[in-house]
């Protein structure tokens, strides 16, 4: 069984109304971002706190949080912007958008402390276009907060000003990366930026810009009330005979699971367990009669696991590296037997095709290529020649645009060729895999 520890962002989820202020009130909310303010708490301990804890980015990329805030320039006279990435499009994660429903006064206190930290007087918060619902949630809160002086000219009488807007997107996936994001927050087309320069330097209106995660910064009011190092406490890690860390994956975690499980949706976690013990543990284990036949450990974007390589994973940011994945979002989608994966590959070739923003031409072209490949091979009207075309292409495409967008096409489509390739020479030798709208083979696959 798991250790018990503390649940950070999860704790007040199973109560009524627990995103109006009043619930949120009841449960101790704002009070460490008012202590923090009205003592006239230097703001450098905020971020001291922080890394301390060992909290990293929860969008995906896993970078330091507290280091993150470090990189901002001290003698830049310009102003400082705090923007929150609330641009969930990553298919299989849906955690942010949890806690946007669940705890949005979580969010605000966060956005508060991470303000005070860095020194800065507006917060933008990017929220996904197809969350009207989460949006009409968080504009209440917002309102609310605004209504009780925690934000404005004078948050909680501490003379410091802070003011959030909320701001909707367009529901265009790339605007998920953060120079994209800045620039669709600045009225323009959401297309991703050449860097350097870094937002820390150069970010919203070219200003001195934090951006973080939903999640990352709901752990703030937690840490700063606690301290870092009880934060540290929670998840793994480990150290070598230097004191080099080798594991450092420290706190909960959301994670998000579909699939094949007992229980799918929204999960706390500690890191540094195994997946096989989240799956049994959280998710009641897998269906009656269901088989893993491959993992995707952080969304789509992720290279896929074998169910051998699934059942040896930690969730830990160093486990998923080790076995040449990621960790990502926290998007954990479990793939059954039943399901082709030459189906699967083609679903997500569609996504990225459409997603793609066009302004990179490796990218505009090549993902349209591959999901029209795929789309071929899945009808039985490929050969041999198109799985070597395949991985041609995505060595054209990664590492060859200015943003990531085209490594998340090609990563997991090298690794479902590599490690299941039976399955997509059988649409050439077999005449093609027939399969129903989820996927599922409409007949037992002889592969």
């Amino acid at each position: 069984m798991i250790a018990d520890f503390p649940k950070i962002l999860t704790k007040n989820w199973h109560q009524p109304d627990s995103h109006t202020i009043d619930r949120a009130l009841q449960n101790g909310a704002y009070k460490v971002a008012h202590d923090t303010m009205r003592a006239g708490r230097n703001p450098q301990e905020i971020t001291d706190e922080v890394k301390k804890s060992g909290l990293r980015g929860r969008g995906g990329a896993g970078f330091p949080t507290g280091m993150k805030w470090g990189f901002l320039p001290k003698d830049n006279p310009k102003p400082r912007y705090l923007v929150i990435n609330a641009d969930e499009s990553e298919p299989g994660t849906y955690k942010d958008r949890a806690i946007l429903e669940n705890d949005p006064h979580m969010l605000i206190e966060g956005c508060i402390l991470a303000s005070y930290a860095i020194n800065a007087h507006d917060c933008y918060i990017y929220v996904r276009g197809e969350f009207w619902h989460q949006q009409h949630i968080l504009n209440n809160a917002v309102k609310d907060a605004y209504a009780k002086g925690y934000l404005g000219n004078d948050c909680f009488g501490s003379g410091f000003k802070l003011n959030i807007t909320v701001h909707s997107g367009a529901g265009a996936y790339i605007c998920g990366e953060e120079t994209a994001l800045l620039t669709s927050l600045e009225g323009e087309r959401g297309y991703p930026r050449l860097k350097p320069p870094f937002p820390a330097t150069h970010g919203l209106f070219q200003c001195p810009t934090v951006v973080n995660n939903v999640e990352t910064i709901a752990n703030v009011p937690w840490i700063i009330e606690h301290g870092g190092a009880e934060y540290a406490k929670i998840g793994k890690y480990v150290t070598n005979a230097e004191g080099k860390p080798v594991i450092d994956s420290r706190g909960t975690r959301l994670m998000c699971i579909s699939g094949i499980v007992n229980q799918t949706g929204v999960h706390e976690i500690p890191l540094g367990i195994t997946v096989m013990d989240y799956i049994n543990d959280y998710c009641g284990g897998l269906k009656e009669g269901a088989t893993m036949k491959a993992l995707i450990p952080g969304g789509s974007s992720c290279p896929i696991l074998t169910a051998e390589e699934a059942m040896q994973a930690e969730m830990t940011y160093e486990s998923m590296a080790k076995l040449g994945t990621m960790f990502g979002s926290g998007g954990m989608i479990v793939i059954g037997e039943e399901t082709s994966l030459v189906w699967a590959l083609h679903n997500l070739l569609r996504f990225y095709s459409h997603e793609s923003c066009g302004q990179c031409t490796p990218c505009r072209e090549g993902t349209d290529w591959l999901y029209k490949i795929l789309t071929r091979m899945l009808a039985g009207k490929g050969s041999p020649d198109d799985l070597q075309e395949i991985l041609d292409i995505a060595d054209n495409m990664e590492n060859k645009t200015i943003c990531a967008l085209a490594a998340a096409a090609t990563m997991p489509t090298r690794t479902y060729i590599k490690k299941f390739k039976d399955e997509f020479v059988a649409c050439f030798t077999k005449g093609g895999i027939p399969v129903d709208n989820r996927g599922r083979y409409l007949q037992p696959a002889a592969l």
